[in-house]
Parts: C-alpha cells; structure tokens; sequence
C-alpha cells in the first residue's frame, strides 16, 4: 500500500468520530427503548463497525475508491420503535428478509436502472436536507462551548484561506489540533468515566423468528432506507467527487452483509453518506480508498473494543465532534446546493431539501425517502421540461 498522506488518515478519523458518536448514541437509544440488553447492544455494535469495517476495507480495495459501509440510521429508530411490540428474533428475521431482498434487486440490476434516472439535482436536495443538520449543529456548539468552537473554526477557515499553507498542512488536521489543545487547557471537559466493565465485545449469535407481522412493518421499509434513502446518498456523494460507484455491487454486498449482521442483532448495513462525504471532502480523489481503508481498520478496532471507546468516547464534550462532522463537511453541502439549485429540477429540489429537512416520517419510511418521492413528483407535474432536456 502507499504511504498513507496526512489529509487521508485526518479525513479516516474525523469520519470514524463521526460514526462512532452521535450515531452509537441512536443505537443505543433505540435499544433501550425496545428493551435489549446490554450484552444485545453490545453484539448490535460490534456487527456494525467490525462486519461494516471488514466490508468497507474489502470493497475499497477491491475498486480503488471509497466503499463506506455502516448501518442505517432511519432504520435504527424503525427498529426502537418496532422492538416495543415484536420480540428481537421477530426483529432479527426480518433483518434476514431485507438482506435477501436487497440481494435480489441487486442481481437484477434494478436498482442501478433506478440510480440512473434519478435526476441528480433531486438526488443532491435530498443530500442537502440531510447535511444541513450537521452545519446547523457546528453553529449551535457556539452557545455551549465558545472558545472550543472559535478556535477549531479559525484555525479551518484561516488555512483554507490559504491555499499554499493548506497544501502542507490540511485545515483538519489544525483543527483536530487546536481542538485538542483547547481540551486540555479546559479543566473537566473531558470527564473522566468510571472504571470497570466489558472491555473486549462478546457477540451474541440470534436465531430468526419468522413472523408476518415484522415481515410486514419492517422489511420493505428498512430495505427502502437503505437503498432509496442510505445508499442514494452515498452514491450522489462519490459521483459528485468524481468517482464511479458500483451500484449493483454496493447493493449485493448490503444484501449478504446484512445477512451476517443480522444474525448478530445489527440492523440492515448500507453504503454510508456522512462518512463518504468526510473521505471525499478533500486530498487527491485517486487516494480517497485510502482513507476509506483506514477508516474500516478503526471500524474494527472499535468493534472489538466497543464497551472500552464508547466510554471514551462519551466523555468527549458534544461540541467538539458536532464542530468536527460540521466543519469536515462543509463544502460538501456547498456541492450539494450547487448542484441542487443552479439549473434544471430546481423546484423538484427545493421540496425534496424541505421534506427531508423537516425529518417527518411517512408509514414508518424515513424523510429523505419521502424528499426523493416528492421532489420528483413536483418536478413531473411542474418541470417537465427537465426531464425533457435530461
């Protein structure tokens, strides 16, 4: 392998941190709600960062560009919610039936056809409803945690400012620093946790129950989030980078995978958008699959370790991740509204950025689902001289 540059192995942990904390904390959320056990959590986070992890760096490898796989978090809070009725291998066969499902669209190539016409500034509207969340939290970490904030905000703005200077020192790795040198000087800010516990994960094997009901409130919705909602925006997310993502590929391997993640209590894997939009953010687009490597090394190491770093990573005072994800994607949602709103399906894109920024769900589907189906029927009824120029 190559020598691993500076702004690949900062983009790897600054998407690692991102995947590791607000998104863990969903899970959790979820879990508790359904009422799983620790040792259930647990086995659900180890599957979704070690088996994601192994996915990820396997792909990437295997088509030189970024493959970033986790869990889909639309389908987290579908799960929380379905757990209050149905026991968990109800849950767990339903997991199973979405991953077969999945792999049948894949095989047939359904799913590349439905890429292909997907008008892409819909596609980017969508994208952006769901960045803007992440820009929206970086200014809301002002009022909490001031300097912190200030300080990793200069230090990006000053070297992006700066071409030359950019070059040598990438505006991410000086505002994990100043981050950092921030924390230290500030007396409590990383609390302390209590010691004891799991260090090391202990994955639990579950065996499915078939049932009609999860069949019913949970397959095609959780294979709708993945494919319709996750991976669209994922695939957005590289093209628009220059890459050529293997839709097809991307959904067998979300289908096998969730195979295997579902018998360990993991919701449905997909092609992560966040992540891959972090990898893609900057550095030499030949060497993204780097950083997408390296990010499925931390997956794993997480995944094996997950009692002890998500401990660590929950003393981690919230603004300083929320400044991290923000910041790290900020040009990309500057991509996603330039895309979105300079030319043809502009309308199509502004209901589709609206529905899923309002974040509402529809039948148990996800918003960024619903932003898709709106935004292009208000580009059939209103712009059809888009289609027709496309």
């Amino acid at each position: 392998m190559p020598r691993l540059p500076a702004t690949e192995m900062v983009n790897a942990f600054v998407a690692f941190l991102f995947a590791a904390s607000a998104p863990v904390a969903i899970i959790l959320g979820a879990g508790v709600r359904g009422g799983l056990t620790e040792a259930d959590l647990a086995s659900w986070i180890f599957a979704a960062f070690a088996v994601n992890g192994v996915l990820t760096i396997g792909m990437s490898l295997a088509y030189r560009q970024p493959l970033a796989f986790f869990w889909t978090i639309p389908g987290t809070v579908l799960v929380g919610a379905a757990l209050t009725s149905l026991s968990l291998p109800e849950v767990v066969g339903a997991y199973l039936l979405t991953g077969l499902l999945m792999l049948g669209l894949g095989l047939t190539g359904w799913v590349r056809v439905a890429m292909d016409r997907l008008p892409m500034p819909i596609v980017m509207g969508m994208v952006a409803g769901v960045f803007v969340e992440f820009g929206l939290d970086w200014i809301r970490a002002f009022e909490t945690d001031f300097l912190l904030v200030a300080g990793m905000s200069a230090a990006f703005f000053a070297l992006t400012a700066m071409p030359r200077a950019a070059r040598v020192l990438p505006p991410m790795i000086a505002v994990l620093a100043v981050g950092l040198l921030v924390l230290a000087t500030q007396e409590g800010a990383m609390a302390p946790r209590a010691p004891g516990g799991a260090v090391l994960a202990q994955p639990g094997l579950y065996w499915p129950t078939f049932s009609v009901a999860a069949t019913l409130e949970l397959v095609v919705p959780l294979a709708v989030t993945v494919i319709a909602a996750q991976n669209a925006q994922g695939i957005v997310i590289l093209r628009a980078a220059g890459h050529a993502p293997p839709v097809s590929a991307i959904t067998n391997a979300c289908g096998l995978t969730s195979l295997v993640t579902g018998m360990l209590g993991s919701v449905s894997t997909c092609l992560t958008g966040p992540s891959n939009a972090i990898l893609v953010s900057s550095g030499q687009r030949e060497r993204h699959w780097i950083a997408a490597v390296v990010l499925g090394g931390l997956a794993i190491v997480f995944g094996i370790l997950a009692p002890l770093v998500t401990g660590l990573l929950l003393a981690t005072p919230a603004a300083f991740l929320s400044t991290l994800a923000g910041l790290a994607l900020l040009k990309t949602l500057q991509a996603a509204f330039q895309t979105s709103f300079g030319g043809k399906f502009a309308l199509g894109a502004l209901v589709a950025f609206l529905v899923t920024l309002a974040g509402l769900p529809i039948l148990n589907i996800g918003a960024p689902f619903w932003g898709l189906v709106f935004g292009v029927a208000t580009s059939l009824l209103l712009e059809r001289e888009s289609f027709s120029r496309d």
